[in-house]
């Protein structure tokens, strides 16, 4: 068996990031270790997950600064699954989280597209429920 545990997002600065994430999408602060004079471990997750972690990792060199806030060119990057897709909607709009697409329906589900403080496109998505004839 395998998983996958951590995904590493490329920040400006650790402080910032953490402040984003915790305050205004109300992540969790797993672990914030430092390892060295400027690089530090830091783990953050959604409330409730069970899943990969996000890994923010400060950019070190110009070419990782270089990729922070598209690190997909363009693409949505990340999928903030919900179970309650217009609850955390209200509450990240009333937070002032930049959507960039207004919530749809599709066939798989009620979804929005939003950035973080960097630019980075994710989608906030509620699954719709799969039933089997």
């Amino acid at each position: 068996m395998q998983t996958l545990g951590h995904v590493a997002l490329v920040v400006r600065d650790y402080d910032e990031a953490l402040a984003f994430f915790t305050r205004t999408l109300n992540f969790q602060l797993l672990e914030d270790t430092r390892l060295s004079e400027d690089k530090r471990w830091v783990l953050i997750t959604p409330p409730g997950s069970q899943g990969a972690t996000l890994l923010l990792a400060r950019a070190a060199t110009p070419e990782q600064e270089s990729r922070i806030g598209n690190q997909t060119g363009g693409r949505v990057f990340l999928f903030l699954r919900t179970d309650d897709f217009w609850r955390d909607y209200c509450e990240m709009t009333a937070r002032k989280v930049k959507f960039i697409r207004e919530p749809r329906e599709e066939p798989y589900g009620t979804v929005a597209v939003f950035e973080d403080l960097y630019g980075n496109q994710w989608d906030l998505l509620q699954r719709k429920v799969q039933t089997v004839p």
